[in-house]
């Protein structure tokens, strides 16, 4: 069981980034997949998922509006995409799997069982 995330980078303020978490070596299709994320000294934290069909989402209020999650199960992979980007937005972000047990998809991390490595994302002011 793998994930593995991509598409960080340097950013200006405004700016937009997309990342990817691509899975390997399990059957993507019947997970959940969040991503959170974490600052250097901080917890890390919840910023959105997306239920194993894609028809439910879930957002942290932090970057709702901003923020969208969708996934492309025939490709293995999920996308964030990141708009209107803040300084605040800078930290380690992690994508994660975690099996359904009902009530939509979890915004909590231990509800997660396998993690990717992250992808740093950096919002310059």
């Amino acid at each position: 069981v793998q994930l593995v995330e991509s598409g960080g980078g340097l950013v200006q303020a405004g700016g937009s980034l997309r990342l990817s978490c691509a899975a390997s070596r399990f059957t993507f299709s019947v997970y959940n997949i969040g991503w959170f994320r974490q600052a250097p000294g901080t917890e890390r934290v919840f910023v959105a998922t997306i239920a194993r069909s894609g028809g439910t989402t879930g957002y942290a209020d932090s970057v709702k509006g901003r923020f969208t999650i969708s996934r492309d199960n025939a490709k293995n992979t999920v996308y964030l995409q990141m708009n209107s980007l803040k300084p605040e937005d800078t930290a380690t972000y992690y994508c994660a799997a975690a099996v359904p047990r009902g009530g939509g998809p979890s915004a909590i991390a231990s509800d997660y069982g396998t993690w990717g490595e992250g992808t740093q994302v950096t919002v310059s002011s």
